[in-house]
């Protein structure tokens, strides 16, 4: 299969070679049957092997429940929080159909858990108690370990997702600009620089000499550089987007608190050509928004 074939057949051999399994794993003839992996199953149908166990691994007893709950699992993939999401998810929701239990790795669950659990969090969601990593086999026991990393690569390697889709704004007109402003619990001018340009998605700080706050909402000045660096490192693929290859940029940005983080919701290039920008931000010293003016 295009997706599952390699990583497939790299744990046949290792089951080839195992002994005895160890305590954590059973025999299922018994206690489970096999049985094909269903077209309406998105989450894990062709993902490299075509019959799975039910009873699941997470207890889930008719595939009509599987299903259910494996596509509440779909919006997270579709951010591509990490390369080995779907691996991990269709061996606890479609246990390949071997005469044993083949659990997820440890450092595979946490690696995934690494990458996803931030963006779980940008809509609320915690990393939940029954994909504990402490419950799965440690690597030198048999398991199914993560496919996209090796010897050389680490957790910063791994492209990180974003907590939604980020492009830069058009500049129209200032008074639309000023409408956003108002509109935003914060609005602040950065200068955002490039760490390095060698992993999937670069890492960025912010230029602390260069912020200037133009609305600090509900937040405390001296707090807004530290909670937009949390954004930086948290939405590495919105800024990404934003920078589109620069080394370095200066930036209006503006979003809204949410308990312990920033949303950024607009971005701007602060750029010579960008008048309107320019015209607004002058401006913004003495607007008063509608709610001031009411």
């Amino acid at each position: 299969s295009r997706s599952g074939g390699p990583w497939l057949l790299g744990l046949l051999a290792r089951l080839l070679l195992w002994g005895s399994p160890g305590t954590w794993a059973s025999y299922l003839r018994r206690s489970s049957s096999c049985t094909p992996i269903p077209h309406r199953m998105a989450l894990c149908y062709d993902i490299g092997y075509s019959e799975m166990r039910i009873p699941n691994l997470l207890e889930h007893e008719t595939m009509s429940e599987v299903i259910q709950q494996s596509s509440s699992w779909l919006p997270l993939l579709a951010r591509e929080c990490h390369p080995d999401a779907r691996i991990f998810l269709c061996s606890l929701f479609a246990p390949i159909c071997l005469d044993r239990l083949i659990y997820p790795c440890r450092s595979l669950c946490e690696a995934v858990k690494r990458s996803c659990a931030p963006v779980m969090a940008c809509y609320g969601y915690p990393w939940p108690e029954i994909l504990n990593c402490d419950k799965f086999p440690a690597d030198h026991e048999l398991c199914i370990a993560a496919v996209s990393t090796d010897e050389n690569s680490s957790s910063n390697r791994m492209p990180r997702a974003s907590c939604k889709d980020c492009e830069l704004e058009e500049a129209s007109t200032a008074r639309e600009i000023l409408e956003n402003l108002c509109a935003n619990d914060f609005a602040v001018k950065i200068r955002i620089l490039r760490k390095n340009m060698t992993t999937t998605i670069s890492d960025f700080d912010l230029d602390p000499s260069r912020v200037e706050v133009l609305k600090h909402g509900p937040l405390l000045r001296t707090e807004i550089p530290a909670r937009l660096q949390q954004w930086l490192d948290i939405d590495a693929t919105c800024v990404h987007n934003i920078m589109r290859g620069t080394h370095a940029g200066v930036f209006v940005v503006s979003g809204e608190v949410q308990s312990d983080k920033v949303v950024v919701n607009k971005a701007y290039a602060w750029q010579k050509k960008n008048r309107n920008l320019h015209q607004a931000v002058r401006r913004w010293k003495h607007h008063r928004c509608p709610e001031q003016a009411g």
